[in-house]
């Protein structure tokens, strides 16, 4: 049995997250990872030591994979939860209940 859930009383709530913190984990954390790998690059550079850029190189490589592992799951996630929602049982759902998707896609 599903709970019937009032949409305009959580609607602050899912707003912040669908709005402000999906996309701040999304776009942020992985712009975030390659810019601190290209200033330690940078700084590597800078210093002309051969140890130092190879060791940068290697760091600025992984967060570059962080970063897309970061865009991605973020990505799989939501798909993930959106093709659960269309899979649920109508017979579940009764007359006037509303699923949390009706909340989260509300405007």
């Amino acid at each position: 049995m599903l709970l019937n859930i009032d949409c305009s009383s959580i609607m602050p709530i899912v707003r912040l997250v669908r709005d402000g913190l999906l996309p701040l984990f999304q776009i942020g954390i992985p712009i975030i990872l390659i810019v601190l790998g290209t200033i330690d690059l940078g700084k590597a550079v800078i210093a002309s030591k051969e140890d130092e850029i190879k060791n940068a190189q290697k760091m600025l490589i992984k967060r570059a994979m962080y970063a897309v592992a970061v865009f991605f799951v973020v990505t799989i996630v939501s798909l993930v939860f959106s093709l659960l929602a269309t899979t649920q049982d109508p017979e579940i759902q009764g007359e006037g209940e509303t699923s949390w998707t009706d909340c989260w896609n509300a405007p």
